[in-house]
């Protein structure tokens, strides 16, 4: 087949939307292409007014400045530290929960789903206080668990796994429960497996959203060496002032993870959505 007869075969409607897929792309990626070619000018052109995109002279002074200049290592690490435990308690806890309430019957259980739906209306930053509160009594201020545990509770991941336990097949289950199984084993063997992408879906998001978090590790760090990379960065850049190309430099660091997991693991996120309803809702 020639390459003429293979392009003949473009239909004006593939045609638009894969310029309109050009350009949304485009748009997209420019902020990113921008932090980067910012970070590798000096401060003195990062600032200079016309601003310009591509770097007069290309240094990476503001690459070793964050290094130099800030913790940037350990924050990295206690970032993966964080994000990769309250990740797993998350899955394993809205896992057994999101089970529970989709396949057994129990007292209280609708009152009990509601009270757990209720939290999707709360916003995390109302439980600030009172939960800074709950962890300086128990004398987990500056440490791990401090950070992990207060968002190991999301109500939106239970609802998530919910809704698709709901959806597997009874016959399933009913089948292994005539051959003798239990109910842990019917969950571990076979309920799991069929839901690798709704587990993987909340994998990802509650590592991007344990990534991105600001607010709750930096109410309850003060120490440099336990903060993670958004506050850590923060505090650079507040002690020296702005520094654009830094900035730049700093953000592509902390952000390149969750890149990585996008770009890596994005047929899983969209499985996930799919497989759950919510794309729907």
């Amino acid at each position: 087949m020639s390459k003429g007869h293979a392009m003949r075969k473009w239909t004006a409607g593939q045609i638009v939307l894969t310029a309109v897929g050009t350009i949304v792309s485009a748009v997209w990626l420019s902020p990113l292409l921008w932090a980067l070619l910012t970070s590798l000018k000096s401060e003195t052109e990062a600032v200079a007014v016309p601003t310009h995109w591509v770097p007069e002279d290309f240094t990476f002074q503001a690459w070793r400045a964050i290094f130099e200049t800030g913790n940037i290592t350990d924050w990295f690490v206690n970032s993966v530290v964080v994000s990769v435990c309250v990740t797993s308690v998350v899955v394993l806890v809205s896992a057994l929960a999101g089970y529970g309430f989709a396949r057994t019957e129990f007292r209280g259980k609708n009152a009990l789903l509601g009270l757990v739906m209720a939290g999707l209306m709360v916003s995390p930053a109302v439980l600030g206080v009172p939960l800074f509160s709950t962890v300086q009594s128990m004398g987990m201020v500056d440490t791990y668990w401090g950070m992990i545990l207060p968002q190991c509770a999301p109500a939106a991941m239970v609802y998530i796994l919910y809704k698709f336990f709901q959806g597997i097949p009874k016959e399933l289950e009913e089948a292994a429960f005539i051959d003798g199984a239990g109910r842990w084993r019917v969950f571990f063997t076979i309920v799991l497996p069929l839901s690798r992408p709704s587990l993987a879906a909340v994998g990802i998001f509650t590592f991007i959203a344990s990534w991105n978090n600001f607010l709750w590790p930096y109410m309850v760090t003060n120490n440099p060496d336990l903060m993670t990379m958004p506050n850590g960065i923060a505090t650079v850049m507040n002690s020296y002032g702005i520094q654009w190309a830094q900035l730049m430099a700093g953000g592509l660091m902390a952000g390149l993870p969750l890149i990585i997991v996008f770009v890596f693991f994005q047929r899983q996120i969209v499985a996930g959505v799919a497989h759950t309803g919510l794309a729907g809702q």
